[in-house]
Parts: structure tokens; sequence; C-alpha cells
């Protein structure tokens, strides 16, 4: 059974930082392409960062410079460096995995089977 579990939110002010991580299980890491996701309050869930087949990171525009996309395969673990938080960003932030091949769109919500919970950062001004 494929389990994704995030960890790593909370509450910051406007300028700091949050490391969050996601811890896979069931599924065989190099098979699959996992990403970040986030949905704010009334809006549409978004692509946030991936580390696509290439091994290249991919990013939202509205986080590129700031967020920082990295994993661990010896612990099955995807991470995302946080800095310059603005209240923008507040949301919920999930991991989700896909197969591991070329898509089109390496950050599109539709391509992806598998969902972790979720965590909640809150970025106060």
């Amino acid at each position: 059974q494929v389990q994704l579990v995030e960890s790593g939110g909370g509450s910051v002010q406007a300028g700091g930082s949050l490391r969050l991580s996601c811890a896979a299980s069931g599924l065989t890491v190099s098979w699959y392409i996992i990403a970040w996701f986030r949905q704010a309050p009334g809006k549409e869930r978004e692509g946030v960062a991936v580390i696509d087949t290439d091994g290249s990171p991919t990013y939202a525009d509205s986080v590129k410079g700031r967020f920082t996309i990295s994993e661990d395969n010896d612990k099955n673990t995807l991470y995302l460096q946080m800095n310059n938080l603005s209240p923008t960003d507040t949301a919920t932030y999930y991991c989700a995995a896909r197969p591991r091949r070329w898509v089109r769109l390496p950050l599109a919500v539709y391509e992806y089977t598998n969902w972790g919970q979720g965590t909640q950062v809150t970025v106060s001004s």
C-alpha cells in the first residue's frame, strides 16, 4: 500500500523558513516521481516543485529562487526547503506520486495517482 506522509508544516512570520518532508513507503521510489503541491483556501491545487525524470528540478514561477526541492533516496524522503516565505504561501502542502515516465506537464495535478494527507503552512505578515 502506497503511503505518503508529509511533515514540517507550521506557522511562521513573513520572511521566515520551513522545511517540509515527505516520507514514502509501499512503493519503489525509483519507479515513481514524487512532487510537491499546495492548495490555499478557495483556490485550486497547484504544483510547486518536482524533480523530473531527467533529474532536474522544476518549480512553479511563484516559488523560484525561494524554494528548493531535494530527495534522499536512501530514506525514501522528499524535502521542500522554503525560504523567504510570504503570506501568499499560506496553504496546505501535499506530496504526490506518479509513475516515473516523461509527461508534458510534470506538475499537472491530474498526472499524480497517490497523495499524502497534507501539512498546513501558515505565514503571517
